[in-house]
């Protein structure tokens, strides 16, 4: 008997691992599915749910704009001219662009900004030869040198459309316990191929459902990093960017909620952006995002 046991028995142990694996899966994709279901619901619940549009302030506050970049040869003009030409006040306005490169990216955005200067506000080149921290690094450097109440990001991919910051600044304005302010990403290129499609829907998916639901259920949201505004007190009260964390701009956005700030989502305001068209150029934003 123990010799013919034994061997069942052997054989009982794998596949008793591989049954709690496949339950611990099954689990966990229903939680997940059953997130996603509620999302949905309480998406349909409150949709409408939208902030009052605020009035314009008698007089506009002081707004710098950082736009942190790395390599970004393909881009880095575009983003200068969309930075150029936004529609708020020149002497209320300060513009950072914030610049890791190690390519040709420095020397042709110093070139744009040349051609720039004189038609619009002016563009701050921040360039640093090393790179401690990179994204939250850049942003925490330039910190001392931001003149403004209210702090604007946009990624290098991003083109703001001119009214942005008329848009939005004024629902900081309108309540002080508002630290930092998200709007919503849309593409440039959604419908290129069957990739941009993909990859459009599943950033709608967080944009249009999960980030609606979580600021108007009143429970706490992440900042995307881009296509923002913060208050520069909220940002000081909350310790400033840090670069030992996973997602800075994840970290940051709860730690502000923890000291009692609130953030706001506009779900009706856009930024668009230029999804990455090719495999390739996709792992390689992902990557730059790890």
């Amino acid at each position: 008997l123990c010799v013919s046991t034994q061997p069942n028995s052997d054989r009982r142990e794998p596949l008793l691992a591989l049954s709690l694996l496949h339950a611990v899966t099954a689990i966990t994709l229903a939680i997940y599915g059953a997130n996603a279901l509620l999302m949905t619901l309480l998406y349909l619940r409150r949709r409408r749910q939208t902030p009052p549009v605020p009035p314009e302030p008698a007089q506009w506050p002081l707004v710098t704009v950082q736009a942190p970049i790395f390599n970004e040869l393909h881009v880095v003009e575009r983003l200068i001219q969309a930075l150029a030409a936004l529609d708020y006040p020149p002497d209320r306005l300060q513009i950072q662009l914030l610049d890791d490169s190690t390519d040709e990216t420095t020397a042709l955005a110093a070139a744009c900004i040349e051609r720039q200067r004189g038609q619009g506000p002016a563009i701050e080149l921040l360039h640093r030869q090393q790179r401690p921290g990179f994204k939250a690094g850049a942003l925490a450097a330039a910190m001392p040198q931001v003149r403004g109440e209210v702090i604007a990001i946009f990624d290098a991919d991003f083109v703001p459309a001119p009214d942005f910051l008329r848009r939005t600044v004024p629902y900081l304005l309108a309540d002080p316990a508002i630290g930092f302010l998200q709007t919503r990403w849309s593409h440039l290129n959604a419908g290129y191929s069957l990739l941009t499609r993909m990859q459009a829907l599943a950033l709608d998916g967080h944009f249009v459902v999960e980030q609606t639901v979580r600021q108007r259920s009143g429970w706490f949201f992440g900042f995307n990093g881009t296509a923002g505004l913060w208050r520069r007190a909220c940002i000081d009260d909350a310790g400033g960017w840090q670069s030992d964390t996973l997602c800075e701009d994840l970290d940051l956005s709860y730690r502000a909620q923890l000291r009692g700030w609130r953030g706001i989502y506009l779900p009706d305001v856009d930024a668009p952006a230029e999804i990455p068209p090719q495999l390739a150029a996709l792992k390689r934003q992902q990557g730059r995002w790890a």
